[in-house]
């Protein structure tokens, strides 16, 4: 299979980062033919479920924000319902050593169950496969900004195959059966010719996985006299990736804010998500509101607590100020807040950038300081989560 993800530069959508990937990482295979729109599905689905994937059996999201995050903008669930399917129906098996260095070799399928309630997504994984999932020797989060920057199955399925090994500069030898595993061809006599192979699926998809991703790959091959039987792909990273800043994370932590927050205590996904909601700004301002109180003795939660009781608001000294246009301002922002912290950070990071891409010139630049705050684009924040909760705002 493949991996997924926070995306953050941990790696992934919502994940992780920890040091050189082993060489031995387990290879996990699929059976059949994923095409693009359920290899997205399968990492958005591994993203939204990774931070409870071992300890909570069903995981959800909503409908609307599954599509959104897979670039399927549209209300036709038999397709959802068709990439759902699929995944329910394609196999998975490893092959790999254990810990004590037993051979463990295992088959499961991709989702144990899915379905649509309610404009809600229902599903789960096998315990045995869930669990190789959330091992990070295993699998890297694939960031879902690169996932959705690539137009063909294969070369997203050569990425996440060549992805998780960026750590070791080369996915190691597979055999052409593998790699044609991998790349959901198995069960087609035309690539079992290499050149066939090569002309239609390898040339191709390492020129897209070069052009839209973090990584650039680079095939090697070996043969047994004029007959190839192996193929390798040495990865390096993509030096353009400053310049494209598809890492949903490393702009907020560049930020001060960032880093007062992590001196705080806090984690790094929840900094990142309080910038992302709150902006810099109003971060900043509710830091020097606790930092002023002394003696705090949790302050994570206490600045949890200004952030959503805004505590370092101006104080009331004009008569406007308790108007009944101001009040209502109020009720909305704090109506605003609660929708938010209901979503979950898949949910969180989707609504952002939904809403941000209607925007540009000063409203954006706004949004970005500010978030959900922003005053500038006030009316259009209301109307966003009116659409999404109607009635949301009614008395």
């Amino acid at each position: 299979m493949d991996k997924t993800a926070d995306i953050p530069r941990e790696k992934l959508t919502g994940a992780l980062r920890r040091g050189a990937v082993k060489k031995h990482v387990a290879a996990i295979h699929v059976s059949g033919k994923l095409t693009l729109l359920q290899r997205r599905l399968s990492n958005v689905l591994l993203l939204n479920a990774y931070d409870t994937l071992v300890t909570q059996p069903i995981h959800r999201i909503d409908a609307r924000t599954l599509c959104l995050m897979i670039g399927y903008n549209s209300n036709d669930t038999d397709t959802l319902k068709a990439a759902l399917r699929g995944l329910a129906e394609t196999v998975a098996e490893w092959d790999m050593l254990d810990a004590q260095g037993r051979q463990e070799w295992g088959v499961s399928s991709l989702l144990s169950y899915a379905k649509l309630k309610g404009g809600v997504c229902e599903y789960a994984y096998s315990p045995a496969l869930a669990e190789k999932l959330h091992d990070p020797k295993v699998f890297a989060l694939i960031n879902l900004n690169i996932q959705r920057r690539f137009s063909s199955g294969h070369a997203l399925a050569l990425y996440e195959n060549c992805y998780r090994f960026v750590r070791t500069g080369s996915t190691g030898w597979w055999t052409l059966d593998i790699f044609r595993r991998l790349m959901g061809v198995a069960d087609s006599p035309y690539y079992e010719v290499f050149k066939q192979l090569n002309a239609k699926i390898i040339k191709p998809a390492v020129a897209e996985v070069n052009k839209s991703s973090n990584i650039i790959i680079t095939p090697e091959i070996r043969k047994m006299g004029r007959t190839v039987t192996e193929i390798r792909f040495l990865i390096e990273e993509n030096p353009q990736l400053a310049i494209l800043d598809l890492d949903d994370g490393e702009g907020a932590r560049r930020s001060p804010v960032y880093d007062r927050l992590m001196k705080m205590g806090a984690s790094d996904r929840l900094a990142r998500q309080w910038i992302a909601e709150h902006g810099e700004a109003h971060v900043g301002g509710q830091l020097d509101y606790v930092a002023g109180q002394g003696g705090v003795r949790n302050p994570v939660r206490y600045l949890s607590a200004a952030l959503k009781g805004n505590f370092a608001a101006p104080p009331a000294t004009a008569p406007e100020v308790t108007a009944p246009a101001l009040t209502a301002r109020a009720s909305q922002l704090r109506r605003i807040q609660d929708l938010v912290a209901a979503r979950s950070p898949t949910q969180r990071d989707a609504d952002r950038r939904l809403f941000q891409s209607r925007l540009s010139g000063t409203l954006r630049d706004d949004f970005e300081r500010h978030g959900w705050m922003s005053a500038l684009n006030a009316d259009a924040i209301r109307a966003f989560w009116q659409d999404l909760y109607p009635g949301a705002f009614d008395e």
